[in-house]
């Protein structure tokens, strides 16, 4: 592991990563916390200011566009920027459940997805924690996204866990005729 690219880096991608460090690392003391609780409230609030950033600065990055400068993670950004507004809204209202529920799939699926893709070989994070494997990348993204999705897998029963064994019918031996 090696900070070069990343101390290498233009200015707008060390900020952009640092919002987002910030940003992953506040993302479960601020959900963990009890509502109403001030430091709940604080840690949101910078929280929130961090991904508002992390979004925002995403379009100053356009090395890895499909249409011009814009990529499909520039997307996700305008999702993450009207997310953050509907989950403001929200709480404003007295929306606890809503409020909660867009904050939890914020961190969950859109900054830890997108962080995942910065795994992808050539991406600067990549260079800087995968240095002589970038093709390793590929597992830490198909891992994480395995982990990420596997209870909405097992709820729609795609995966289900082994059974244990103990008062489950004996297994026939193969080759056996009994049915």
């Amino acid at each position: 592991m090696t900070f070069d690219p990343l101390l290498d880096a233009p200015l707008h991608i060390q900020l952009h990563t640092a919002a987002a460090t910030l940003a992953l690392v506040l993302g479960p003391m601020a959900i963990l916390r009890p509502r109403r609780d001030r430091l709940h409230k604080s840690l949101g609030y910078v929280w929130v200011a961090a991904m508002a950033f992390t979004a925002l600065s995403s379009f100053a990055i356009g090395n890895f566009g499909v249409i011009g400068p814009v990529s499909p993670i520039h997307l996700l950004a305008v999702l993450v920027l009207w997310s953050l507004w509907r989950a403001m809204r929200a709480i404003l209202a007295g929306n606890v459940r809503l409020h909660r529920v867009i904050m939890q799939n914020l961190y969950w699926k859109g900054l830890l997805i997108a962080g995942l893709f910065n795994f992808l070989p050539g991406r600067t994070l990549s260079r800087a924690l995968l240095p002589d494997t970038p093709e390793a990348g590929w597992a830490v993204i198909g891992a994480g996204l395995a982990l990420i999705f596997a209870p909405e897998l097992r709820r729609i029963g795609l995966f289900r866990p082994l059974r244990r064994l103990s008062g489950s019918a004996p297994i026939a031996a193969e080759g056996s005729t009994d049915r």
